[in-house]
């Protein structure tokens, strides 16, 4: 396990995350003010959004750039917290104008926010061309250079043919622009893992699978930064589902219990914010 800080130029509490070797940042995704606010109160440090959560719950499609005006309201709400630190999954941009990329991302550090997520996958299953990519990425650091900006390819979770050279060949041009981080969805290989670590410079963000490497054995290889995208808005899905088809099959559901399990009302009520 590599023992060296992490590089990133940024001086900032968020960047400051992504600092701790062998420490990596768990960054858990919500999708609403009161899935950051159960999560804000076992201690999350800082708390990220899932674009798929935020699109589903909308009636909208993820990465197909229909949740610009959803991201941002949302973004709004939970960016003044005080609580914790937010990143926020911005797909690609909605956008690839850099201009209007950019102009995003001064809206998103206005309402509090510390980072983004920009992804190069496309809707069509093609990812945006890296010179597009690097442009959004450049763009964003002249207009909010305290924005922490998580680069993603989508190399390894679109199966990219030769997933390895083409990954490095965008991590590379996405430092060079300026980001503040990598990430590499799908990539579970811990060989592989440890490979980029070793070769970029930035601090490396992977998403988590329950079928891959343990957090802690992506801490041993060297990673900054672990995500659980969407997995809980998806997995919330799943115990609603299961619940409802107890109780109709003649079983009883899980009683309440604000001290541990299901919130009961009272202890959902509280999360209750007026926005300001």
């Amino acid at each position: 396990m590599s023992t060296a800080p992490f590089d990133t130029p940024l001086d900032t509490p968020f960047a400051a995350l992504h600092r701790r070797p062998g420490e990596p940042l768990l960054l858990p995704n919500a999708w609403d003010h009161a899935s950051a606010a159960v999560l804000a109160e076992q201690g999350f440090a800082a708390i990220g959004t899932t674009s798929l959560g935020v699109a589903a719950a909308a009636g909208l499609p993820d990465g197909a750039a229909a949740t610009r005006g959803e991201t941002l309201r949302l973004a709004r709400r939970l960016g003044r917290s005080g609580r914790y630190l937010l990143s926020v999954d911005v797909e690609n941009g909605f956008s690839d104008d850099p201009s209007e990329v950019a102009a995003l991302a001064v809206e998103l550090a206005e309402a509090g926010v510390a980072g983004i997520n920009l992804e190069d996958g496309r809707p069509d299953g093609t990812l945006t061309p890296v010179t597009v990519h690097t442009a959004k990425i450049a763009a964003i650091k002249a207009a909010v250079p305290a924005l922490f900006v998580n680069a993603r390819t989508d190399t390894h979770w679109l199966g990219v043919p030769d997933p390895a050279g083409e990954t490095d060949r965008r991590l590379a041009a996405y430092e060079r622009a300026g980001a503040d981080g990598l990430f590499v969805p799908g990539l579970t290989d811990p060989a592989a893992v440890a490979r980029i670590c070793g070769t970029v410079t930035a601090p490396l963000n992977v998403l988590y699978s329950p079928t891959g490497p343990a957090l802690a054995e992506l801490a041993a290889l060297g990673v900054a930064r672990v995500s659980l995208g969407s997995l809980l808005y998806r997995t919330a899905l799943a115990a609603a589902v299961s619940t409802a088809l107890a109780v109709r099959d003649g079983a009883r559901a899980a009683a309440d219990s604000d001290s541990g399990g299901i919130p009961g009302y009272a202890a959902v009520q509280s999360l209750y914010t007026d926005g300001r």
